[in-house]
């Protein structure tokens, strides 16, 4: 059988919508047949586990525990979707105090059961607080961990080829960066539209200044409006994605969209935001965002306001302070 790996991919979360999509999708990307589901909820978590095996996929070993020790032990490879969901009129921010706790407990639990983990992938929001916390409390080097970004890239992609009416492939190097929240800076400078590059289409009769600023808001309130016409959060998309950023990690195809990672370099000082990254077996890599002034100050202005969700929960006391976070986590400086 062909798998990347025969290391054991846990999945937190699965028997949300989420959690299950993420091992359908690895299982049918054949990453490994190593893969563990783990929920609390034991009930739904079997019922995942019963539908995965009726899909029959050839050489899956497909196990499940509601035991967190169980189910790190050995774990190499950790993708969590295990914090609450977004509901309607909800921001992301909005569950900050509960789902960083939530991660605390989890990074501490991955400590505990499985510190040699290869890579963590985290995409419960807010996926840049949430994974920072996860990252401190694991005492894992901030290169083994990634958060969830490149949705709100993959949808500027798809509101540009919409609005265009072409094929989505055809428009190449959309860039969020920043925060994964109503607050990031949508980039235009990088992208391109059938090989026009879009700074050269804004501002004409085929995409307006007007068209533009309306496309642009919404691609940031892209998870509100799902969350609007299916009366749930996203979970297709944000499963696809994660466990795309996973197969990268073990050495499979690159991943072609920015990561949220932990930066403190270049003005951006201990902080998880997304940024132009390259992930592979030996971890996530970044390099420093370019872009128009404009641009540049709207990534600013992003980074301020994930500054501001980080101090909150070190006023909650879910974190020490930064000059602190040594004493959690060895390889923060």
């Amino acid at each position: 059988m062909n798998f990347l790996t025969n290391e054991k991919l846990t999945i937190v979360g699965a028997a949300g919508m989420i959690g299950s999509n993420m091992a359908q999708t690895a299982a049918m990307m054949r990453l490994t047949p190593n893969i563990c589901l783990y929920d609390p909820f034991a009930n739904g978590l079997e019922g995942v586990a019963e539908e995965l095996r009726h899909c029959s996929f050839e050489g899956v070993h497909i196990t499940f525990t509601s035991d967190i020790k169980e189910a790190f032990t050995g774990a190499k490879y950790i993708v969590s979707s295990g914090g609450a969901p977004r509901k309607e009129g909800m921001t992301r921010e909005d569950l900050l105090k509960g789902n960083a706790e939530i991660a605390a407990q989890l990074g501490k639990d991955i400590k505990a059961y499985c510190p040699d983990v290869k890579h963590v992938v985290i995409i419960f929001n807010p996926a840049d607080i949430t994974g920072l916390v996860t990252m401190l409390y694991a005492g894992i080097d901030p290169s083994r961990l990634t958060t969830l970004a490149g949705l709100d890239s993959t949808r500027l992609q798809s509101e540009i080829a919409k609005h265009f009416d072409i094929e989505q492939s055809k428009v190449t190097n959309t860039r969020t960066y920043g925060g994964h929240g109503e607050q990031m800076a949508v980039f235009a400078s990088s992208a391109k539209v059938d090989g026009t590059p879009l700074t050269d289409l804004i501002g004409t009769d085929k995409l307006t200044n007007e068209a533009w600023a309306a496309l642009r808001e919404r691609v940031v309130k892209g998870g509100a409006n799902i969350i609007k016409l299916r009366g749930r959060s996203s979970f297709q998309s944000p499963s696809y994605v994660s466990i795309e950023m996973i197969r990268a990690a073990m050495g499979g195809e690159a991943f072609r969209w920015p990561s949220g990672c932990y930066v403190s370099t270049g003005g951006f000082d201990h902080i998880m935001m997304a940024m132009e990254t390259k992930i592979t077996k030996d971890g996530v890599s970044y390099t420093d965002v370019k872009g128009t002034e404009t641009e540049m100050a709207e990534l600013q202005s992003s980074y301020k306001h994930l500054c501001d969700l980080r101090d909150q929960v070190i006023e909650m006391g879910v974190l020490p302070p930064v000059d602190k976070w040594h004493t959690i986590n060895p390889h923060i400086k």
